[in-house]
């Protein structure tokens, strides 16, 4: 690998890690719960990225495969949340 790669790989990793922090912030200071949903909505995006990242670093299967089940789980999950703040119930 080269060094142009490694050290773009690195800068996206902490970036990424960063913006994490961040949203964290917003997620525990949230004013509303729209804002906590769509914090954590960005959090399993950026996980999801963070693992197609690190599927690059390592080059192994596993990560891609990780960060598609980080996708899928994701959307259920702000799904059942976006749901829930519309109706106040889950399961109908």
């Amino acid at each position: 690998m080269s060094a142009l790669l490694t050290n773009a790989i690195l800068f996206t990793l902490s970036v990424f890690t960063l913006a994490m922090v961040l949203t964290l912030i917003r997620l525990f200071q949230g004013p509303s719960a729209q804002d906590r949903v769509l914090a954590l909505d960005y959090l399993y995006i950026l996980a999801m990225l963070m693992m197609l990242v690190l599927g690059i670093r390592y080059a192994s299967d596993t990560y891609f495969e990780a960060a598609l089940l980080i996708a899928l789980f994701g959307f259920v999950g702000s799904f059942a949340l976006a749901k829930f703040l519309l109706r106040g119930e889950v399961i109908e």
